[in-house]
């Protein structure tokens, strides 16, 4: 018999009978949500002022950044890792302005996207070398979108046989590192 060791799922396991109060944040950051910054509306919003109201109160940025899985800021997008991934490496591009349709969002914006998207293949393909990958929007809940309200890009490295039993079988994925190496390991080649 084989066994699949998920440590990293500990965390969830433990908490599967709690209803999350405020979805988007952390457990590392839930503490913060008490405080009126986060409206525990809106996953990606409420990510953004967790980490934001975290800092504010003497948590270091690294910190919170690494405890919510916030992987970049930028000027008007920000990066994170996608907490249920189809595959290691998985990443969102978010816009911090809360719309649904790409026809919502402004030019500047459209393009620090885009432009956000080819900085994620550059890094992607150094630190992962897939041999291939996607990128896309899921605009809608008809279109696939798991949060509809607010419009993000995901962005993952695909290897060819990347399909085994579990995924076909039992609809299970096998991720090889957590999500804490993902972020390490993505952050520190974003900065090389």
């Amino acid at each position: 018999m084989e066994r699949l060791w998920t440590p990293w799922r500990y965390e969830y396991v433990a908490r599967a009978d709690e209803t999350s109060s405020c979805p988007g944040v952390p457990a590392a950051l839930s503490a913060w949500t008490e405080s009126g910054a986060v409206d525990c509306g809106c996953v990606f919003c409420n990510l953004i002022a967790a980490v934001d109201y975290a800092v504010a109160h003497g948590m270091p940025i690294a910190e919170a950044e690494m405890a919510a899985h916030v992987l970049v800021r930028a000027k008007t997008c920000f990066l994170c890792l996608n907490a249920f991934p189809y595959t290691t490496g998985h990443i969102l591009i978010v816009p911090y302005l809360h719309v649904d349709s790409l026809a919502a969002l402004p030019p500047e914006d459209a393009q620090e996207m885009m432009a956000l998207a080819q900085r994620v293949e550059r890094v992607l393909r150094a630190v992962y070398r897939p041999a291939g990958m996607n990128f896309g929007l899921n605009l809608g809940q008809a279109g696939g979108a798991g949060i509809a309200s607010h419009i993000h890009m995901h962005a993952l490295p695909r290897w060819i046989g990347d399909t085994n039993f579990m995924t076909a079988t039992a609809d299970t994925r096998v991720l090889p590192e957590t999500l804490d190496t993902t972020w390490i390991r993505i952050r520190e080649a974003w900065q090389d």
